[in-house]
């Protein structure tokens, strides 16, 4: 088998064993201190009851902990910290699995710490009693992160172009760089609502992070493939415990950590790898970006139409109000997220 392929199986690979094997002792802990909200129910946009989200939800709110994020963040923070260990002491056996570097890893390594640690602490919040951090602070976080990794792009990697469809060659944006690359962030983090059904959310990173380990496996970012390769890894081993009845959510510490390293990646693969990352990221991540517009959607009904146009939003909610069981709805997710991954795949490599 090629050491390439080999340099992302094994990563994956490891952080899945890790994620399996770390899983019954958080489980202990979540389930020991009953880390999960502690009252039902959820607020809609306009501040009114969610009506019809509690009615399918509000039992599953309480007695189901969150934090389930944990297992994929520390599963790829071991193995990078692992192998670049092992490295160290057996270079000649471990050199090439090593997969921390400046230039390639170092930025989503640090998007997801950061994004794992707010994260953290919202949920922490949330099972206090509290409602959790204000969304407008989670978005000045959110906004905070991406303008510095928008500054390092611009400033360090002199990176101030995106790949656009239909222009032979990178869009020039100057300093608009920047506040482009928070726009970005925003609008992927808001994607990160698609955490609602079990097994949805893990199913649907899953794929994502396996696209981009296949475009930068492409683009010879080995590294970075092999990052997004444990990303998977990770993932896979949350969705093992999170598949009905789900064991534990996703919740916020894993939402904005995936989906900060996962708006990093995408820069990375971009004009920098000599590919098409931002250009196929609506593509490869079609789920978060449905659920997104969804949203938009029906704040339009309600503030321009005077009615909503789903019966609930985000998307996958509304067909659960339509009388599709949760299994199915997450199932046919995971289909189009795979079928949109391999389209995102096919632009972005040819």
């Amino acid at each position: 088998m090629s050491p390439d392929i080999m340099r992302i199986l094994i990563p994956a690979t490891l952080a899945f064993l890790v994620g399996i094997g770390i899983t019954p002792f958080v489980t202990h802990i979540l389930y020991r201190h009953q880390l999960w909200k502690k009252k039902a129910g959820k607020t809609a946009f306009d501040g009114n009851a969610a009506l019809e989200f509690n009615r399918l939800h509000e039992t599953r709110e309480v007695g189901v902990p969150r934090f389930g994020g944990v297992i994929v963040w520390t599963s790829v923070l071991l193995v990078a910290d692992l192998l670049s260990l092992l490295a160290r002491i057996y270079p000649a056996g471990f050199a090439n699995l090593a997969f921390i570097s400046r230039a390639q890893t170092w930025l989503p390594l640090a998007a997801l710490a950061v994004g794992a640690l707010v994260g953290f602490i919202d949920d922490l919040f949330e099972v206090a009693g509290t409602s959790g951090l204000r969304l407008r602070a989670r978005l000045l976080v959110v906004a905070a992160v991406a303008a510095f990794c928008g500054w390092w792009f611009y400033d360090k990697l002199d990176v101030h172009a995106v790949s656009f469809p239909l222009l032979h060659g990178p869009l020039e944006l100057g300093w608009l760089f920047i506040p482009f690359f928070v726009l970005v962030a925003l609008f992927m983090y808001a994607g990160g609502v698609i955490d609602g059904i079990d097994g949805l959310a893990g199913g649907i990173f899953a794929t994502i992070f396996a696209a981009y380990a296949g475009i930068a496996l492409f683009q010879n970012q080995m590294d970075l493939a092999a990052f997004c390769a444990a990303v998977v890894g990770g993932l896979l081993a949350f969705v093992w415990f999170n598949i009905p009845p789900a064991r534990f959510y996703l919740s916020e510490t894993g939402t904005m950590a995936l989906t900060l390293a996962l708006v990093v990646v995408a820069f990375l693969t971009d004009t920098l790898g000599e590919g098409r990352g931002v250009t196929v990221l609506p593509v490869i991540a079609l789920p978060l970006v449905v659920t997104v517009l969804s949203n938009l959607l029906q704040i339009f009904g309600k503030k321009v139409l005077g009615h909503k146009i789903l019966r609930i939003a985000p998307l996958h909610h509304h067909f659960e109000a339509l009388g599709w069981p949760p299994y199915k709805v997450t199932m046919r997710y995971w289909i189009v997220g795979v079928v949109a991954a391999v389209i995102g795949m096919t632009i972005a490599l040819f």
